[in-house]
């Protein structure tokens, strides 16, 4: 009687154990949805620069702000413009973001050099070429930042240019419908923000811009020296000429949208075109090699056998 008793008190346990765990989890995720959408908020509307040197001097670690306190040293304190516009359009809008950049590749090419000298030191070689391949080890890490740099840059670049039409489509409907360009801005930042992040972040940051008092012809073509994307620039003309001469702004949306739409598919089809002469390398290297050893390798084997037999 107890066994039966004790096996009907774990029949009923088990669901309302798992029903309990299931409430938790799901209040577990609405709790970390709600921070993360106050996080955003709060980030949104407060004063955006005075928010991100506060959360970068919180996150700083001491590793960091030695490697910061190297590139001081280094550049003296004084990052070049290049540099600058550089991480900007890579997305590393810090104040300290220059410095650590270059105390980055300090350490890496001191670390390149350490490291292959006491990978050359037991060769039994001249000291020439111990030279060259200390001299290597030390040059590819300290050339490896830029690179990362470069692709960064590239993969916001694409994702900009990729999202913009969408972008475009959204505030011609929205000044088509009589909202005002301020608020289409506002409200298609708003959107697109889940969709691309890195777009959403630029305008809400030309938003910002226009807020201070700058034009709003001067807040695109900073967001477009930000981002590198030469669309951005035509859009500010567009808008400027379109409110300077009285003409249409949804209309002129419209037709530059539709201008992107067709550079992106003549772009398209211009690698693909580019990509039967791109394959020939890879044909004649491993494929067509394959091919003649599976055709032709059974008959040379015949007629060695034939011939040694």
């Amino acid at each position: 009687m107890m066994e039966i008793i004790d096996i009907t008190n774990i029949k009923i346990l088990i669901p309302a154990l798992t029903f309990i765990w299931v409430i938790f989890i799901g209040a577990i995720i609405l709790l970390l949805r709600k921070i993360k959408r106050k996080s955003i908020e709060r980030r949104l509307f407060t004063d955006a620069s005075m928010e991100t040197e506060q959360v970068s001097a919180a996150k700083k670690s001491g590793f960091l702000q030695f490697i910061e306190k190297v590139g001081n040293v280094a550049s003296h304190g004084h990052a070049s413009t290049n540099l600058w516009e550089q991480l900007i359009r890579a997305g590393y809008l810090g104040k300290g973001a220059p410095a650590i950049y270059t105390g980055i590749k300090i350490l890496l090419f001191f670390g390149g050099v350490v490291g292959m000298a006491l990978w050359v030191a037991p060769m039994d070689t001249n000291i020439l070429t111990k030279t060259s391949l200390i001299s290597l080890g030390g040059a590819v890490p300290f050339f490896l930042p830029n690179l990362l740099v470069l692709l960064r840059e590239k993969k916001r670049r694409d994702e900009i240019r990729h999202h913009l039409p969408y972008v475009v489509d959204l505030l011609e409907v929205c000044v088509s419908s009589g909202i005002g360009l301020d608020m289409a801005w506002n409200m298609v930042a708003d959107e697109i923000q889940t969709v691309s992040p890195i777009l959403g972040s630029a305008m809400d940051l030309s938003n910002f811009e226009i807020h201070l008092g700058a034009s709003r012809a001067q807040a695109m073509r900073n967001m477009a020296a930000r981002t590198g994307a030469d669309q951005l620039s035509s859009l500010a003309a567009i808008l400027v000429q379109s409110e300077r001469f009285g003409t249409s702004i949804a209309a002129a949306l419209r037709e530059f949208a539709a201008s992107m739409r067709e550079e992106r598919r003549l772009t398209a089809e211009e690698n693909a075109e580019k990509m039967a002469v791109k394959l020939v390398i890879p044909m004649v290297l491993f494929i067509f090699p394959a091919i003649g050893i599976i055709v032709v390798g059974p008959a040379v084997l015949n007629i060695a056998r034939v011939i040694f037999s």
